[in-house]
């Protein structure tokens, strides 16, 4: 039976109608196209319950789809760097009018609290507004050669960029991704999860009205092993960029590999959050809480690996575990809510299995009961620590993607480091001390590509981001992002009045 006051599927329904004209298709040279392949479920994380359905694009829709962004690349690069850029800031402002709708959409389709929904899509307008600012500022140069030529170095866009995002944060990962791409010039064909393609669609459709060319943004709702896999092949895409898991990045990068093109991955993580005996503890504990709880722990940067000085450990358990016990979980669409439910039924098979496999390795359990007014059926997960494990668990060197940390002891500063990079990843880190001199030894010494002192998780537009190992390779924000998706070409140009050919004879 359904718990009063869950509301996804009424809320859904309205969106739907708000943002797509009532369709759940792909969004193609600017109009939402049917699939053409096999029917889709879409369920409620909250509740469990089917709420939409849809079908798979397919490969020759997908095919298409890179095709016409091509031909729509080419219409944006006539455009002048000043006008594309005044577009851009235009999809900005239609991102912050329809603002609460796109956050609504979201909570419904993927069981994100309202709150944390509402924050992101803020996040996404303002990405629109920083690149929006770079695109009549990508400059070339000049390189002084032993010869009798300028040379002139121009950076390119790639062409047409295909973009592969994931479930836990859709409309994020989609202007994360796209944005810095178009204000390179180039176009892109943007695959969202199959299980959260609804504000991208959405994302798609804004793009067109804020006067980006129908096919710039395409937007192809689809399954990975059929949808996804016609992309990958598609002549037309001459770069890719995927955020996700490792094992679908190995595919990626290999068929990648095959066609001779360059991707980024953005990959997982097992983060260390470090906390010192002298470290501010009311703030670290808040902050662990934001490491591994926030988004329901399903973020690539979640410190999921808690090591806390052997002095405090106990005492810094328990009193995570205390507060932890009054983050409130409920519908994600009630503003009030902290912590919403996994997203999908094999996420939380894979979090709850996780989680008895740290009970048998000898690990103890702390968490909270499940509130009574949550749906039996819904992907529910309570904020969990385990406990009285080292770094060899199960659940220390595996991804778990849920709001579950390990809680693991250190002796000294060496030990930290080292339990810290023993592991094939690399993305993020953290360190709570008062000793300044301790903070930057211990930043500069785990390998990790983020990496927060007294604070735990905060990114921005302007700043790259990425991972190390097993956590990825390139970065897609920053100015580090206008290499990635921008090639360099040399132009060398003849001065000299009498140039000296090295080969050949004159008539």
């Amino acid at each position: 039976m359904l718990q009063a006051g869950f509301q996804a599927e009424r809320v859904l329904e309205a969106e739907i109608a708000r943002l797509l004209g009532g369709r759940i298709g792909s969004v193609i040279d600017g109009q939402v196209v049917d699939g053409q392949g096999a029917g889709f479920t879409l369920q409620d994380p909250a509740t469990g319950r089917a709420i939409a359905r849809y079908a798979d694009a397919g490969p020759a829709l997908a095919t298409a789809a890179a095709a016409g962004a091509a031909r729509a690349q080419r219409a944006w690069m006539a455009l002048s760097a000043a006008e594309r850029g005044r577009r851009i800031w235009a999809l900005g402002a239609l991102l912050r009018r329809d603002a609460e709708s796109l956050a609504r959409l979201e909570s419904a389709n993927a069981g994100k609290p309202l709150r944390d929904c509402r924050a992101q899509v803020a996040r996404v307008a303002e990405m629109a507004e920083y690149w929006a600012g770079w695109c009549d500022k990508i400059e070339g140069r000049t390189v002084p050669v032993p010869s009798g030529h300028t040379v002139i170095v121009r950076r390119e866009p790639m062409g047409v960029v295909l973009a592969i995002t994931p479930w836990n944060a859709p409309l994020f990962t989609c202007g994360w991704n796209v944005l810095p791409a178009i204000a390179a010039g180039n176009a892109v064909v943007l695959k969202p999860s199959e299980y959260t393609p609804l504000t991208s669609l959405a994302f798609g459709l804004l793009a067109v009205e804020a006067g980006l060319p129908p096919g710039l943004v395409q937007v192809v709702a689809g399954l990975g092993a059929t949808s996804g896999q016609a992309l990958l092949g598609a002549a037309e895409v001459a770069m890719v960029t995927f955020v996700g898991g490792a094992a679908s990045a190995s595919h990626i990068a290999a068929a990648c590999a095959a066609r001779m093109i360059p991707c980024v991955l953005e990959l997982g993580g097992k983060s260390a959050n470090i906390v010192f005996d002298d470290a501010d503890l009311p703030a670290a504990v808040q902050g662990a809480q934001q490491a591994i709880f926030a988004s329901s722990g399903q973020s690539c940067v979640a410190g999921s690996r808690l090591l806390v000085h052997r002095a405090i450990h106990d005492h810094f358990v328990a009193l995570l575990a205390s507060a932890s016990a009054r983050i409130r979980a409920g519908d994600p669409l009630d503003a009030a809510t902290e912590i919403g439910p996994v997203a999908t039924a094999r996420q939380f098979a894979h979090v709850t299995g996780l989680v008895a496999a740290g009970v048998a390795e000898g690990a103890t359990l702390l968490a909270p009961p499940r509130p009574a007014c949550l749906p039996e059926d819904g992907f529910w997960v309570m904020p969990s620590i385990l406990a009285g494990l080292d770094n060899q668990a199960l659940v220390a060197r595996t991804e778990i993607f849920g709001p579950v940390v390990a809680a693991i002891p250190f002796e000294e500063e060496a030990e930290a480091i080292a339990l810290a990079n023993a592991t094939p990843f690399g993305l993020a880190g953290a360190v709570w001390t008062r000793d300044l001199g301790r903070a930057h030894r211990v930043a500069a010494g785990v390998r990790a590509g983020s990496f927060w002192v007294n604070g735990y998780g905060t990114i921005h537009v302007s700043v790259p981001f990425g991972g190390f190992g097993a956590s990825g390779h390139g970065r897609s924000s920053g100015q580090e992002a206008l290499a990635a998706y921008t090639q360099s070409k040399a132009v060398w140009v003849e001065t000299a009045a009498s140039p000296a050919l090295g080969f050949g004879h004159r008539p």
